[in-house]
């Protein structure tokens, strides 16, 4: 369910020091924003609320985190949520910024420097095999991380959908990622630190399984050949490839 707009967001918003606006602006030069830029540098992708992203941030003062959502305005709260989390203490290795998943290469490049990936209860697209493409851990997307991933770097992935679990599983595993952790019941198997986020709060009191994985990004299968929208999509430059084929369907539909 989406957080409707509240009056009080856009002020904060535009307030808030830590809240990059342009993105796009940024790529490739994130880590000049921090105050330790030879930090570790981790990303969040549909952070939402942030609940568990500002506690994640705080407790590793020696980490710096980027955190996007594509819906600006629910940014708001994670920023109450930082205020709250921080106190006093300088909420300087954290930014924000509205970013559409899909189009994430326009905001971030290799010379980022990102060694991880958070993606955490993800819309699970299950209604239709045309939505599975939508998927934050469909292969056109983790295409794209690798793009920008360091060499060895990590997604840390969170589900309460079985289909979706299984799906990733498959996805990775095509997309040269090698699972290092995996569980179907992240609460009782004592990996730690878990940071809990709104979702899985809600998801655990019902008694719903989290279902939990790392993987680890290796070299390309040998045999890797992945088609896009009925478009072939071989080894050879791949993120440009992903890239040139969805801003042609950006300016396709502009022009309708």
């Amino acid at each position: 369910m989406r957080m409707r707009r509240k009056p009080w967001t856009e002020p904060l918003l535009d307030s808030c020091p830590y809240l990059i606006d342009s993105p796009r602006d940024r790529h490739g030069h994130w880590r000049s924003f921090f105050a330790a830029p030879d930090h570790p540098l981790h990303l969040e992708i549909g952070c939402g609320k942030g609940v568990s992203t500002v506690k994640m941030a705080h407790d590793n003062p020696g980490v710096n985190h980027v955190a996007i959502d594509e819906v600006r305005h629910v940014l708001a709260v994670t920023i109450k949520n930082a205020a709250q989390e921080y106190g006093d203490d300088p909420v300087d290795n954290l930014l924000l910024a509205a970013v559409d998943a899909m189009f994430i290469t326009d905001s971030f490049a290799p010379e980022d420097g990102v060694s991880r990936i958070y993606i955490q209860f993800p819309n699970p697209w299950n209604d239709k095999a045309k939505q599975h493409k939508r998927r934050l851990t469909h292969p056109r997307q983790l295409m794209q991380y690798r793009s920008f991933l360091s060499p060895g770097g990590e997604i840390y992935f969170k589900t309460d959908d079985v289909p979706l679990f299984t799906a990733t599983k498959r996805y990775l595993a095509m997309c040269g990622f090698e699972l290092t952790y995996q569980t179907d019941d992240l609460h009782a198997s004592g990996f730690a630190p878990n940071y809990i986020s709104e979702h899985e709060q809600l998801y655990a009191g019902r008694g719903i399984p989290i279902h939990f994985l790392i993987a680890r990004m290796g070299p390309l299968p040998e045999n890797f050949c992945y088609e896009v929208d009925g478009h072939r999509i071989d080894q050879v430059d791949v993120g440009a490839q992903i890239r040139r084929r969805k801003a042609q369907e950006r300016s396709q539909e502009v022009e309708a």
